[in-house]
């Protein structure tokens, strides 16, 4: 199954864990949105032919959902009933902390040979050097921007550029660096200082036609935010957003999304088969590891100070 937010990368992941399976003697079978449909009982055998020429498109072919009747104990007895009543061993869940955590309760409570697969654009899973679609996501910003600071340049603006990320700051801190942004604003700087004025007293002078700031998605403190104050503080900048919003979720994933989902969904099947139980396939160093899910769900994966150093001397 297919759990929580979409990512490039999942469809490559539901073929490579179809075929593997299938190349192993297992019988297969496709959950369709997530834990509501394995609640619902929305549920397939799949062969090969069922996942033929998916890995080059985006999004989910078995949906995704979060399910609110999953989160308690009720919902999960229905979805482990339904699951019995299929004949079905062990899940591979593809989806991220939430999607993951939920994976973990419903192991503990009903002894299921749970495997979960990194299937988020944020980057926020901890023993994985990269999620599945985030790759993809990161490609899509750094593209955005490229064509945003074209109209930068040409009215000497500042754009504040608000991108998706959650709780971490993987990808506004590397699509700033990568498209050779002013600025990142993002939620593991804890410096205490104030983001916006660090900006202002570096990455504006005469000698840029433009500049842009990419800010972590908040509900409190996002670009909007940001633009507001220095419309208020520094009237006389012209300043403009953009929020890239649901686009950076979609399009065909990169090379890197789907060779990274095939490796990992093999090493699901290969999990299963050596008797592992309630870990996340990862990839570390190039080598594709198990990470117990209490590992991949805590929170604050920490991002390199190296990434902020970087940004800071290559914007002034």
């Amino acid at each position: 199954m297919s759990s929580g937010g979409d990512a490039p990368g999942m469809n490559a992941a539901i073929r490579a864990i179809t075929r593997a399976g299938i190349a192993s003697g297992l019988l297969v079978k496709g959950i369709y949105r997530g834990y509501e449909g394995l609640i619902n009982n929305e549920i397939k055998s799949f062969t090969t032919e069922d996942v033929s020429n998916i890995i080059q498109r985006g999004g989910t072919i078995l949906k995704t959902a979060r399910s609110k009747e999953f989160m308690t104990p009720e919902g999960r007895a229905k979805a482990y009933e339904n699951m019995k009543a299929q004949g079905i061993d062990a899940l591979v869940i593809i989806g991220g902390n939430g999607s993951l955590a939920g994976a973990r309760i419903f192991a503990e409570e009903f002894d299921v040979p749970c495997i979960g697969l990194p299937g988020t654009i944020d980057n926020d899973l901890n023993g994985t050097d990269s999620t599945i679609g985030y790759d993809t996501t990161l490609n899509t910003i750094v593209e955005c921007v490229d064509k945003i600071r074209d109209t930068a340049t040409s009215h000497e603006r500042i754009f504040f550029i608000e991108v998706m990320g959650r709780d971490a700051g993987f990808l506004a801190q590397n699509s700033a660096i990568a498209s050779g942004a002013e600025a990142a604003i993002i939620p593991e700087d804890s410096s205490n200082a104030d983001q916006l004025e660090q900006f202002i007293s570096r990455g504006i002078r005469k000698s840029k036609s433009s500049s842009m700031v990419i800010v972590s998605e908040s509900p409190k403190c996002g670009a909007m935010y940001y633009a507001d104050r220095v419309k208020k503080e520094y009237p006389e900048f012209d300043v403009r957003v953009s929020i890239l919003g649901h686009l950076q979720r979609g399009g065909s994933p990169s090379a890197y999304d789907r060779i990274l989902a095939s490796r990992l969904g093999v090493g699901a099947i290969e999990a299963l088969k050596e008797g592992q139980r309630n870990v996340m396939i990862g990839i570390r160093n190039d080598e594709v590891v198990y990470v117990p899910f209490s590992n991949a769900i805590k929170s604050d994966k920490p991002i390199k100070k190296e990434l902020i150093d970087v940004l800071g001397i290559l914007s002034i």
